[in-house]
């Protein structure tokens, strides 16, 4: 548990285990800490390396504009400054975008890549993405980050048996800092490395939830223009698939990390 100055920021990082690396990234909103349920498994048999991107969790929060090439900038940064030449990555939503960022302007440092309800572009096309954009920058601004999270809650643990998850995630969504988190929002939106796919070399799994924001015939899609890439549907499951089901989540990536 300690910070590396990184791009002129402190960036905060957790190391967990030896052997191989391994990095995991998180979503937007979240932080090292929702990582929990994959370090205390991985770590077993990994260098598990987790942090939290900048404008999140303990990490500093400058003023923007954020972009997702400097979420990746510091990511490299931060891996170098740890003397990592190269990891297993696994990226969550906003963690998975930096991860195909980092794949594209990184090469070298990416063994195997793991995208975790994610997609390689968000880009704002219809009414539909508008209201939905606007929607969120809305409720930050007028009701707040307790309120935002309240929402999200629903929309990822809406089973009765998701009551303890829902109230941990609006607790920890209501440290979010209201600027850094709609600085982040921003860097997604137009962004697109789609045209750059088919210059990952390295082995990908496409990870996705059935149920999750972004359909599965687009991850389908997508997955047909990285080079040998495959994916995996887990059934029943929302965004956050990493703690809704931590096991299957964790058998799928480790099956996939442990082959030649």
């Amino acid at each position: 548990m300690s910070n590396l100055r990184v791009n002129h920021i402190n960036l905060y990082y957790e190391v967990n285990g030896s052997g191989q690396p391994l990095l995991f990234i998180h979503g937007l909103g979240s932080s090292t800490r929702d990582w929990e349920l994959q370090v205390a498994e991985f770590s077993k048999s990994f260098k598990v390396i987790t942090f939290d991107l900048r404008g999140h969790g303990q990490s500093d929060k400058p003023p923007g504009p954020y972009s997702m090439a400097m979420f990746a900038s510091d990511t490299v940064g931060l891996l170098k400054a740890l003397g990592v030449e190269s990891a297993n990555v696994v990226g969550l939503s906003l963690g998975g975008g930096v991860a195909f960022q980092l794949a594209i302007d990184a090469p070298a440092l990416v063994k195997k890549l793991v995208i975790v309800n994610s997609a390689p572009a968000l880009i704002v096309r219809t009414f539909k993405d508008r209201l939905n954009v606007w929607q969120r920058f809305a409720i930050v601004k007028w009701l707040g980050m307790r309120k935002m999270g309240e929402v999200l809650s629903q929309r990822l643990f809406p089973k009765p048996e998701h009551a303890a998850w829902r109230a941990t995630f609006v607790e920890r969504w209501a440290e979010n800092d209201s600027r850094a988190y709609q600085d982040a929002m921003r860097a997604m939106i137009g962004w697109s490395v789609m045209d750059k796919l088919g210059s990952i070399q390295c082995p990908t799994l496409i990870l996705t939830a059935d149920q999750d924001y972004i359909p599965v015939a687009v991850k389908e899609e997508y997955t047909k223009l990285i080079p040998g890439a495959r994916w995996v549907v887990i059934p029943d499951t929302h965004h956050a698939l990493p703690v809704e089901e931590p096991q299957k989540f964790n058998a799928a990536v480790m099956e996939f990390l442990q082959e030649n």
